[in-house]
Parts: C-alpha cells; sequence; structure tokens
C-alpha cells in the first residue's frame, strides 16, 4: 500500500491510498524480451502512484557503476539537461529543456501532473544548447558556452555533414555548423512542421539521421494515455516519421509507437530501432516498455492493443482490422521505465563484454511501487538482435530506501573517445563514465 499526500487534501491522500491497493508487482525479470509475462489489466479510478521526492547530489556523491567502470561528473549545473550529442571534434552539446505549459482536461491529469513533480519532472528547463569543451575530470570542463539559445522545447539534435539539426517540440530546424564554433548567431531554418498544438501531451520529439545522411526520422508521442483527449487531437502522432531534409517533405515510416523517445540505426544491421515508453492505468505490470526494431509501414498497436495484439478495452470504438495487423515488438524492458535515451555501443572504450549491444537511459517509473527504472541499462546484441537480459551499468540514482532520487538518467551518447555520456535532469548533471584508470579526458 502507498500512501500520498497533496496539498493537505485527507481526502485525496484516502483516493490515491484505495487506487494503490491489490495488485502484486511482479519482478521485472520476468518481463524482459521477446516474451514478457502479460498479466490481466486493472482499471482504476487512480493509478497506483509511487515518486520519490528530488534531491539532487551531496557534494562528492556519484552514481555507482560495477567494477572495471568509473564515473565522474563531466558539468554541473544546468537547467534540466535531457540530450547529450557529442560533435566530430569532442565538443559535446547538452540539450537543457523541459516542456511547454500544458492544459488540464482531466482532475487525473493534475493530480499525476502533482506527483510526477515531486521526482523532478517540473524542473525548469533552459530551452538552449549548451557547449562543452574539453573534460577535466573535476566537473567544470575547459570551455562552456550557450551555443544555440531561446529554442521551444528542444530535444533531439544530429549532425549531417555542415548542418545540424534540432527537433523542437513544434518543428524541425537546421542551422549551419563550422566546427570549433562555440555560438551560433544564424535564426535556424525551418525545415518542417512537427505535431504540437494546444494539447502536446508528449512534447518531445527524438532525432536521428539514416547512415547516410539523406533522410531524417523523427519520433512523435501520443497527445495521451490512451485516447481520452478524443482521437482528433492524435492525429499524425504516435509515430515514427521520415523526413526528406532537403525538401522537408515528409511521410509516416511507422505507426502505433506510444512514445518513441529515442531512435538509432543498429550499426552492425543497418536498420532503425527505437526505444517506447508505453501505456500507463492498467496496473503496475502493464505496459512494458521496450526496445524495437522498426519496420517500414508497420503498426505497432497504440493505441487499439498492446505488445502486439492484446486489447486495450478502454479505448473505444475499436479498431479491429488494425488490430489484426499489430505486430510485437522485439524486446520488453520491464513495465514503466520510461526509456528516454539509448545509443548503440560500437565505438565505446568501455571494457569488451560491452562492446555489442545498446545503452539505455531509463528515466524511471511513478506508478509503481517497488520503482522500476532509475538506472542505464546495456542490452547486449549479437548479429543485430537482442541476445540477453538488460544488464544495470550506471545505478546509485535512488536512495537505499526508495524514497528520494538524487538524480533520473535520460539522453546517453558516446564521446569521441568511446566514454559513455549520461543526461542527468534531476541533478542538473552529464556523467561520463569511463573504464577503471582510464584518464579524464
Amino acid at each position: 500500500m502507498n500512501r500520498i499526500l497533496l496539498g493537505g487534501s485527507s481526502a485525496l491522500a484516502a483516493l490515491l491510498t484505495l487506487s494503490a491497493c491489490g495488485e502484486k508487482v511482479a519482478d521485472p525479470s520476468t518481463q524482459y524480451g521477446a516474451n514478457p509475462v502479460l498479466p490481466a489489466p486493472h482499471e482504476y479510478l487512480l493509478p497506483p502512484m509511487s515518486v520519490p521526492r528530488a534531491t539532487g547530489w551531496a557534494k562528492g556523491q556519484t552514481p555507482v557503476v560495477p567494477a572495471g567502470l568509473q564515473v565522474q561528473a563531466l558539468a554541473t549545473g544546468f537547467e534540466h539537461p535531457r540530450i547529450v550529442y557529442a560533435l566530430p571534434n569532442g565538443d559535446v552539446l547538452v540539450v537543457e529543456t523541459n516542456g511547454p505549459k500544458a492544459p488540464v482536461y482531466r482532475p487525473k491529469d493534475f493530480i499525476e501532473g502533482k506527483v510526477k513533480a515531486i521526482a523532478g519532472s517540473a524542473g525548469h528547463g533552459g530551452n538552449r544548447i549548451t557547449l562543452l569543451r574539453g573534460a577535466n575530470g573535476d566537473g567544470q570542463p575547459a570551455l562552456r558556452t550557450i551555443f544555440i539559445d531561446h529554442l521551444n522545447s528542444p530535444f533531439g539534435v544530429v549532425l549531417v555533414g555542415n548542418s545540424l539539426y534540432v527537433a523542437a517540440t513544434n518543428e524541425l530546424l537546421r542551422f549551419p555548423y563550422t566546427p570549433g564554433e562555440t555560438h551560433i548567431t544564424e535564426k535556424g531554418v525551418h525545415v518542417t512542421d512537427l505535431p504540437a498544438g494546444a494539447i502536446n501531451h508528449h512534447w518531445t520529439k527524438s532525432l536521428t539521421a539514416s547512415p547516410d545522411g539523406s533522410k531524417l526520422y523523427v519520433g512523435v508521442g501520443s497527445n495521451s494515455n490512451i485516447t481520452e483527449n478524443g482521437i482528433a487531437v492524435e492525429a499524425d502522432r504516435a509515430a515514427i516519421w521520415e523526413v526528406d531534409p532537403a525538401t522537408g517533405l515528409k511521410r509516416q515510416f511507422a505507426k502505433g509507437l506510444r512514445n518513441p523517445t529515442g531512435v538509432a540505426f543498429e550499426p552492425q544491421t543497418g536498420k532503425l530501432w527505437a526505444i517506447v515508453n508505453e501505456r500507463d492505468e492498467i496496473g503496475p505490470n502493464l505496459v512494458p516498455d521496450y526496445l524495437t526494431s522498426v519496420k517500414e509501414g508497420a503498426f505497432y498497436g497504440w493505441p487499439y492493443s498492446y505488445f502486439g495484439q492484446h486489447l486495450d478495452v478502454r479505448v473505444q470504438p475499436q479498431r479491429p482490422d488494425l488490430v489484426a495487423k499489430a505486430i510485437a515488438p522485439d524486446y520488453a524492458l520491464s513495465s514503466h521505465v520510461a526509456p528516454l535515451g539509448m545509443v548503440f555501443s560500437q565505438g565505446t572504450s568501455l571494457p569488451e563484454a560491452y562492446r555489442s549491444g545498446v545503452f539505455i537511459g531509463e528515466h524511471g517509473s511513478w506508478d509503481r511501487n517497488p520503482l522500476n527504472g532509475y538506472k542505464v541499462v546495456y542490452v547486449p546484441f549479437r548479429d543485430g538482435r537482442p541476445s540477453g537480459p538488460p544488464q544495470d551499468v550506471v545505478t546509485g540514482f535512488l536512495t537505499p530506501d526508495g524514497k528520494a532520487t538524487k538524480g533520473r538518467p535520460v539522453g546517453v551518447t558516446l564521446d569521441r573517445t568511446g566514454a559513455l555520456l549520461i543526461a542527468d535532469d534531476v541533478g542538473n548533471t552529464v556523467w561520463r563514465v569511463t573504464a577503471a584508470g582510464a584518464a579524464a579526458n
């Protein structure tokens, strides 16, 4: 049983207490891989909610890594860092951002928003991109500048040739890039609109480029949990879009992915993969968030079904024609871990055990007790496919009792040396993970 008190309201506390009772929480390991355990769904007046309060890191504290690795702060003092991106010359871009203020349409939205804010999700975002140059190993890079400012809730970033593309919440922008420059003053060129509007429930727009740079791929989340804001506001959402950067023309590459928060090409096969945040409010064990290859023209179920053709009866009217086409994702990460960043490990300088797979930043659950996520995991690959259970790489974001969180991992990338970088939007830090004994830069 989990008790939450908001605003001194005993009635609200009692309601949340009732919502959290009555269902056993599954061991996350039963929900890894291609065939996760999927129990019967439960519906609630309010879903179970369990959110640790955000405290930040005390001086000298760091996350925890296993033997053979070491972790240090690359830089601190950000405003809600969500994405890290390494440029070829060794500079690192940090996207400091949060979503635009959203209207509240249901009492449940208000309550859930307040609960999530306890864990730091409402932190002020800088709406800018900061450039870091030189890692001294003391949390203070040799150079730190504001690279691009006054952006509208930016998220995804990718460099193609001399063009830096930024996925703001409402549009895809292109900026000219010259290696070594420390600030871009030119206004971004509009490439294409991205779904936004008055309701912009999943505001993040993930971004990557095809290996040859000829196409861009943008992940666009849904405008609701399961269409409670109406189907009309879901037009063009819950999808991955393919964009021609030369013309701005775009098409839906795949549909039915509730919130594809990360997209990347697997280096061995050249196939597109995504991490996806699945739906909530049908129990602590449903629905597993996932990692999947993205097939052109495929439908992945949202909102009508989950993990293939498991029907979600909350959505009316149903679409049995679409459910019949829904395909199951490749790899479940377990329920409510909230994956928000991914990077394939080819080129890492970490030990051999981490050199053929994908790192995933799991932001952590808000509707599950015990908590799930709040760590960076590594999923090994063989022949271009997942080949084993996820392995904990960076932990220690939660206090031992699970009541507070010092940080929450979001975006991940590899720097020019092959070290793993992690954006921590509660600790307002970028962490750098290297092999034990490696130099700071």
